[in-house]
């Protein structure tokens, strides 16, 4: 009888761990048990931090705890002797004086602020106006050698406008690019930067919910506040008089009357497609309220016994969206799975490499970044300026908004197919009898809408995991609602709130796997790589060891 309740004993323990195997000392589920993870995510999610909005108290409330709880783990600050990297930043309210009036071939035409186009401006002037800017249709306004594709190919921009589609060809061909797999070129981020660096006056989007993979209401709502960007934007490619979009609705006016076909925008995803001046020109005055400050990206490292000099690096950002409109009664958006619970299982990793008797080999770096919900600021201004060299940085784990929805047998790995790190992801996960699989909607570019993306860009590999869908307990129907729920619910509003009656079992599964990743590259002596294809690799290949 004794032997049976050891047994059963034995088989309840394996379970809760997920069956990852024995559980020694030093094993991801024994150093990692979620016991300070719901404190963490209910400090970081309470009023007092009142939305964890930069250049507010909720960021020094925030960032003088995560200070705190890295030297009480016992990491060393992560930049010279401190826990802080200082990160400029400069907010622009902008709002256009008028309507977007486009005149030329005898017509006129008014668009209507925030129903038919939204723009800004992030040039430090307090009024910018464009004045009968040239419109000039340029596709998908990219520039991809690797690609073959070239939508600026003879074409001098200077002064004028380019009217640019969202995505990438390979959205309406899948023959194209990467296909249905969204590569960074068919980022809206990326279309007003190449602007920019062709010297155009204004870069206009035109908005497509399928291909965007969202409705003109988050352009939008999106598009209609202050935003924050870094100070130093600009340099030798100083930004476009103004930036923004045009509805699908304004974009049909347009070609009318130009008097240009229908087709015309199916036509720019035709290979040796050749750029259409409209024969308008649009005008537009932006007034700007302008205020500098400062945030903060918090930095811990945990050195390396034999190979210190090299970085793995657990990254999740800790701000989030303050205090904004008021919906049900409630107007503090506290930000609890995004991006409180990213944050707290940062800090659980870090406990879980403080006590591992284990020592990894190379240091291990954890970065709470700021301003992601502004545009991935904070991670940005690490990348260009990097505490640690991204030559001796071996990969970047980015880790943001975990699910509290239960155990999962998979685990979605957002831009399969990038780097060599998809195989450590696939060994840890079959350690806990699960399986990987991609986002269900590559065509949306996730891939390129979270922090770690700024490490992609100076060619780090870099890894974002999402929460998956496919419930232990209910399969992949009742996980999908639930994610459907929280999407339509609680993304970015105030109902994203901490909740004792949490389900946290998958996402402390989650967190060893993020452990067991890390700590296998940290006791490694190889880099992984990019795979072919991957529009990363030349950068890593050309960033010298």
């Amino acid at each position: 009888m004794k032997n049976i309740v050891i047994a059963i004993s034995f088989l309840t323990t394996c379970f809760l761990a997920g069956c990852q195997g024995e559980t020694s000392s030093d094993s991801p589920q024994t150093l990692i048990d979620g016991s300070e993870f719901t404190r963490h995510v209910s400090v970081l999610a309470h009023d007092s931090l009142e939305g964890r909005m930069p250049f507010t108290d909720g960021e020094s409330k925030t960032i003088t705890y995560l200070s705190d709880e890295f030297s009480k783990l016992g990491l060393r600050p992560g930049n010279g002797d401190s826990f802080f990297q200082e990160v400029p930043l400069v907010e622009i309210d902008s709002r256009p004086a008028g309507d977007l009036r486009v005149t030329g071939k005898g017509k006129a035409l008014s668009l209507k602020y925030l129903d038919e186009f939204v723009v800004n401006s992030q040039r430090m002037d307090q009024v910018v106006s464009l004045r009968n800017s040239e419109l000039v249709f340029a596709g998908y306004g990219i520039i991809a050698p690797e690609f073959g594709w070239n939508d600026y190919e003879g074409l001098d921009v200077k002064g004028k406008t380019v009217v640019v589609l969202v995505n990438d060809p390979g959205y309406a061909d899948s023959t194209l690019f990467r296909g249905k797999n969204m590569t960074y070129y068919g980022r809206w981020t990326y279309k007003f930067e190449e602007a920019s660096r062709q010297g155009a006056a204004g870069v206009l989007i035109v908005h497509d919910t399928g291909p965007a993979s969202y409705g003109w209401n988050v352009v939008r709502s999106s598009w209609s506040g202050p935003k924050l960007n870094l100070q130093e934007s600009g340099g030798d490619n100083p930004k476009t008089l103004v930036e923004g979009w045009i509805s699908m609705e304004a974009a049909t006016k347009l070609l009318e009357a130009a008097g240009q076909p229908a087709e015309l925008f199916q036509k720019a995803s035709e290979e040796g497609f050749k750029a259409v001046p409209l024969g308008l020109s649009a005008s537009v005055t932006v007034k700007n309220s302008i205020k500098k400050s400062v945030s903060h990206n918090v930095l811990g490292v945990w050195p390396g016994t034999e190979r210190s000099d090299e970085y793995i690096v657990y990254m999740a950002h800790w701000d989030h969206l303050g205090v904004g409109e008021k919906i049900n009664g409630d107007s503090i958006y506290n930000g609890a799975v995004d991006n409180a619970t990213g944050v707290a299982a940062i800090l659980e990793i870090a406990k879980a490499f403080t006590q591992c008797k284990s020592k990894p080999l190379r240091s291990i770096l954890f970065l709470a970044v700021t301003a992601e919900e502004q545009g991935l600021l904070g991670s940005a201004y690490y990348a260009a300026h990097p505490v640690y060299p991204p030559s001796r940085t071996v990969a970047a784990i980015n880790i943001d908004a975990l699910a509290p929805f239960g155990r999962t047998k998979d685990v979605v790995v957002v831009g399969k197919g990038q780097s060599e790190l998809d195989e450590y992801v696939e060994a840890a996960a079959k350690k806990q009898g699960r399986y990987l699989k991609p986002e269900k909607n590559p065509s949306a570019g996730t891939y390129y809408r979270s922090d770690h993306f700024n490490f992609a860009k100076i060619g780090v590999p870099a890894l974002y995991t999402n929460s998956g869908s496919d419930l232990w307990n209910g399969g992949a129907e009742a996980g999908e609602a639930k994610h459907r729920e929280y999407d339509q619910n609680k993304y970015h509003a105030p109902a994203d709130n901490y909740s004792p009656d949490w389900d946290i079992s998958g996402i402390i599964e989650d967190i060893q796997l993020l452990y067991e990743i890390g700590d296998r590259l940290s006791k490694e002596d190889t880099f992984p790589k990019w795979k072919e294809g991957s529009e990363f690799k030349e950068i890593r290949e050309n960033t010298s060891n």
